[in-house]
């Protein structure tokens, strides 16, 4: 199917959509008009929002008239340590609007200013943000009670922004416009923030009526307090439980515009590649490009890409891999990674967090406009998400173009989602995907599949789903039937208790090119049990951990593959602090050799081991932290010893902080001896919460290269920014310094134009 076709067919489903009303949500009991908030039985605020006659001044200062003529809303309450208590410092919040904005603005009080966590400048630096004194205000907007906008900020203006869905999937890859400032007073700081009604998705009429959330945590003595009541088993999470989410009313926002946003780019490149064939010695090159996005209605966005470019995305982190199996590593391009949370299918996700376990993915987004390291350009593409009544949908098509030099040939990539909800948390979908030229340049391939998730409660979810695949290439070899993969999971995710139960089965011909897969030909059985009880007396210990798990693997004809019982134990401190033991016994099934370093084979057989772990994790709050592990046991017939040290950081300034990761293995197996070193660190250097430089450094002493990469990024106007990229990747086995195998200089800018 050609891109042209597609896009078309994306236009008219998203006519068809648009005479699809969005289900009016119940307006809430709104407050008198002389108080700004009331509260039901259970806690749950509704509050009121306040027309100005003015633009708000938002400067962070909050010298503004209204604050002292209108009374705030207080009343936040623990998640954590005390669940239900009383915050212990008080949050004043105002809630405004004009004719172009809605505005936040808070008085956070600090009895002890001088020992906050405030050490991310960043725009969009999530994990190190989320370990600093933090305001997050979430916005359902639509009052369906399962995905919000989400807008964070620290007292020294590191800020951030994300998409939740589901009240479990979030994504802090969307880029919203919005402008915010933070100010110091003597007793605590202060937020003043505008959220433009363009940036916003919400129902066209002329009153809203949304859910609103507003989190505070005070990293120094980790406690999470909330505006509405929260989950305590959720704890700092709970911001995406929009289920739980006060009400807001009395906002007269404006109907819904064009909403078109427009964003040219133009690159210039000069490259040096010393392993290609014929070699470039600093060869210029320059490019233009365009991204559209367009509103078809408040709820239904379109979006258009025409010679889209990656150059500034960062680079990824290398790993050490032991095993036979596949590794993943996140998407980090922007287009792929907005509204991601739609294409995600039965429990499993692509996104920027975490790795993927043995489940496959059925859309694996970095399958397309990526060859092994090689990309391959995109020539044009379009995507069209949105939400209908109770469903939401999802399509992309995407024409990549030919790539002569590694017989990559032009290919099509198409994705279809459609979801729909039922109950008050649950869903039905089915989502199919389309690769017009498979990876061995031969035939198409082609995986449909349905699933379903059911939320009862707070903490119990049941998902499960059915995919199949269709290959020509495994046609062509005579490969047929096994093409199918299902899996159901239980999952109990209490705040003391925890248990998760899973069954999967994936084919030996299941085979999603658009997809991951990390194993095939296996059935899993996987059994975890957790129990994590707090103490009755909170001083120093905030919680207990003791899990234990087991995890049954054999193939389709039932031979044992794979088989592990786990168990671990932890003790977290008030002070975010974490220390763990643990021990896996492990017997592994190799049907075949494989290289697991060079000239080092494991050869086929069935192995016992076992693996003792210690882990010193210190949390963010101190100027060095990081996690270590330390690994020791048999490995394979021999042993294996490892000390890894991840989430590294040297707080030397505010602005200034240095990121170290290391991995150092000593494996002794009858095959031979070998060690492998991977080594790096990550500079980052914040010169305003706009403009920052990271450079991110990596030695693999395996593959034998020293890496660089080294961005700038400046949000010169919101929404608009320039790119400043060095990328290098040297040959360490000389003596002295490292010989270049290929060099590139990038300089892109961006113009977003809103209509």
């Amino acid at each position: 199917m050609r891109a042209s076709v597609v896009l078309a067919g994306l236009l008219a489903l998203t006519s068809a959509g648009s005479v699809l009303a969005q289900t009016p949500a119940a307006p809430s009991s709104a407050p008198v008009a002389s108080d700004v908030e009331v509260r039901d039985a259970s806690g749950r605020p509704t509050v009121r929002a306040v027309r100005l006659p003015s633009p708000l001044r938002v400067d962070g200062k909050m010298d503004d008239g209204v604050y002292a003529t209108l009374k705030p809303i207080s009343g936040f309450t623990q998640v954590d340590p005390k669940p239900g208590a009383p915050a212990s410092q008080p949050v004043e919040v105002w809630l405004l609007y004009d004719n172009d904005n809605f505005y936040v603005s808070l008085k956070v009080y600090e009895d002890h200013p001088e020992r906050m966590v405030a050490n991310e400048m960043r725009r969009d630096a999530a994990q190190n943000l989320a370990q600093n004194e933090l305001i997050t205000v979430a916005l359902d907007t639509f009052k369906d009670r399962r995905s919000s906008f989400n807008f964070y900020i620290n007292p020294i203006g590191g800020r951030g922004e994300g998409q939740s869905a589901n009240e479990a999937q979030y994504n802090g890859d969307w880029n919203g416009v919005w402008k915010v400032e933070t100010g110091r007073f003597e007793q605590g700081w202060t937020i003043e923030m505008a959220l433009p009604f363009k940036t916003l998705r919400y129902p066209a009429k002329p009153v809203q009526d949304w859910g609103i959330q507003i989190q505070r945590i005070r990293r120094w003595v980790n406690e999470v307090d909330f505006m509405a009541p929260s989950d305590p088993s959720r704890g700092s999470s709970g911001f995406m439980l929009a289920s739980k989410y006060g009400n807001l009313v009395g906002l007269e926002a404006p109907p819904p515009g064009r909403n078109i946003e427009v964003k040219p780019y133009a690159i210039g490149s000069v490259t040096t590649d010393r392993l290609s064939r014929p070699v470039k010695s600093n060869d210029g090159d320059g490019d233009v490009g365009l991204d559209v996005k367009y509103a078809v209605r408040q709820n239904i966005t379109t979006d258009f890409t025409y010679n889209t470019d990656f150059a500034q995305v960062e680079a990824d982190e290398q790993q050490v891999n032991l095993t036979r199996f596949n590794l993943f590593f996140p998407e980090k391009r922007e287009f792929f990674l907005e509204n991601q949370g739609t294409f995600a299918f039965g429990g499993t996700t692509s996104g920027t967090g975490g790795a993927a376990g043995d489940a496959p993915i059925l859309f694996y987004s970095r399958s397309i406009g990526l060859n092994g390291a090689q990309q391959v350009p995109l020539q044009v593409g379009g995507r069209l998400t949105g939400r209908a009544r109770r469903y939401s949908f999802g399509a992309v098509n995407i024409e990549s173009k030919e790539v002569e030099a590694t017989a990559t040939p032009a290919t099509n990539f198409s994705v279809m989602r459609l979801k729909r909800d039922i109950l008050r948390r649950s869903s039905i979908g089915v989502m199919a995907t389309n690769r017009s030229v498979s990876r061995t340049g031969v035939g198409r391939n082609t995986v449909a599949g349905a699933d379903a998730t059911f939320a009862f409660y707070t903490n119990l979810s049941i998902n499960a789903y059915w995919a199949k695949s269709d290959s020509e290439v495994l046609k062509a070899r005579g490969a047929t039937g096994d093409d199918q993969s299902y899996r159901g999971q239980l999952d109990y995710n209490a705040d003391r208790y925890g248990l998760q139960v899973e069954h999967a089965r994936v084919g030996a011909n299941f085979n999603p090119e658009m997809g991951f897969t990390r194993r095939l030909d296996m059935r899993k059985t996987y059994a975890q049990g957790r129990f994590s009880p707090r103490p009755k007396v909170r001083n120093r210990i905030r919680k207990y951990y003791a899990i234990g798990s087991g995890n049954y693997i054999e193939n389709g004809s039932g031979r044992r593959d794979f088989v592990v019982g786990s168990a671990e134990a932890s003790i977290e401190l008030q002070n975010s602090d974490k220390f763990t033991v643990g021990f896996d016994q492990t017997y592994e099934y190799i049907p075949r050799p494989f290289t697991i370093a060079p000239r080092v084979i494991v050869p086929v057989g069935g192995y016992d081991y076992g693996i003792a772990k210690v882990t010193a994790a210190f949390g963010q709050q101190r100027k060095l932290s990081s996690s270590m592990t330390l690994e020791h046991g048999s490995f394979y017939g021999g042993h294996r010893t490892t000390l890894s040290v991840s989430r590294g950081r040297l707080q030397i300034s505010p602005r200034l902080a240095v990121e170290p990761t290391a991995s150092f293995n000593n494996v002794d197996l009858p095959g031979g001896s070998f060690n492998t070193n991977l080594i790096g660190s990550r500079v980052n250097l914040a010169l305003t919460p706009r403009a920052f430089v990271s450079a991110l450094v990596q030695y693999n002493s395996t593959a034998a290269t020293l890496a660089s990469n080294i961005r700038f990024r400046w949000e010169y106007l919101p929404g608009s920014e320039m790119f400043v990229v060095y990328n290098d990747q040297r040959d360490s086995r000389v003596t002295g310094f490292p010989d270049l195998q290929n060099r590139s200089f990038i300089v892109k800018i961006n113009r977003l134009l809103r209509f």
